[in-house]
């Protein structure tokens, strides 16, 4: 369980996408019932961690927005780990690269917490079953099962209630995130679930990911919070209109935003688009869909 101390490992994690984001009530704990079809994209962040003598965490990144103490995810899923097994806890020094944007309803920090714990299994505990490794995940964040986890999933509940699905067919995936963060708490605040005005047809996405139809996942992509954006934000709707008419087959904010995600037929395509979006923002990025179990 205790590997040598100057033993190094990492480990890859994914950024996600909402290919549909619905909110069904409010539960009785307080949280929101959701049913989301996540995806997971090759952006991604690398977590590094060095075990060493003591008990003691560190953590640092390239980036000034990733918090260095316990407000960390990677340093709480190690946390959690460990209470979670019954061992000791090393000494370990947490480095994350950051390449997927912050608060950008991406779950960036979820898939760092959801890296660590994959690498910890790895490591220390390969007998971990992938249900144990997402129910530790889910003492750290609702994000964090999905992210253990990884590709093409169906999420209810708070997200935490998976069910794989289909590969989201070859394409190429255009990202434009603005330079704001929007609150998630504000607008899960800001919604009234009867006064929505539209619903994404979760049940048709997950057919046509069945079939492989890209054509009609893409008629079906869409998010709720879209609905209850404040008018401050007005920049997510005018991105997503943008790559409408820069060819994208469906576009849509992930998440609770800002960034906002383009489906494009060809590299090419996604290429042009991005070019004209690089004119006006600085975080835009061309990415694909990520398939294959991450566990």
């Amino acid at each position: 369980m205790r590997p040598p101390a100057g033993h190094t490992a990492q480990e890859t994690a994914y950024g996600k996408l909402n290919l549909s984001l619905d909110i069904l009530g409010r539960r009785e704990d307080g949280y929101h019932e959701l049913a989301m079809v996540m995806q997971s994209v090759a952006l991604c962040d690398t977590v590094r961690c060095d075990f060493y003598e003591g008990g003691e965490i560190a953590a640092e990144s390239d980036s000034p927005y990733v918090p260095a103490d316990s407000r960390n995810l990677a340093w709480r899923a190690a946390e959690a780990f460990f209470r979670a097994v019954g061992a000791e806890q090393p000494g370990l020094s947490i480095r994350i690269e950051k390449r997927i944007p912050v608060s950008a309803g991406m779950a960036g920090g979820s898939s760092d917490g959801a890296a660590m714990l994959r690498l910890l299994r790895r490591e220390l505990a390969p007998a971990f079953s992938q249900g144990e490794l997402e129910a530790i995940g889910a003492s750290v964040g609702s994000d964090v099962p999905y992210c253990i986890r990884g590709t093409t999933a169906l999420a209810r509940g708070r997200g935490e209630l998976l069910t794989d699905l289909p590969p989201l067919p070859p394409c190429t995936i255009l990202l434009c995130k603005p330079d704001f963060p929007i609150s998630t708490p504000e607008l899960f605040g800001a919604v009234r679930v009867r006064r929505l005005r539209f619903h994404p047809d979760t049940a048709g996405l997950c057919r046509a990911l069945e079939a492989g139809d890209l054509e009609g996942i893409c008629r079906r992509i869409y998010n709720v919070f879209e609905d209850v954006l404040p008018r401050r934000f007005g920049q997510v709707l005018e991105i997503k209109q943008a790559m409408l008419q820069l060819d994208a087959m469906a576009a849509s904010m992930t998440g609770s935003g800002p960034t906002v995600f383009g489906i494009y037929g060809s590299p090419e395509a996604a290429d042009r688009a991005a070019e004209v979006l690089r004119r006006d923002f600085r975080q835009v990025y061309v990415t694909r869909p990520v398939q294959g179990n991450f566990f």
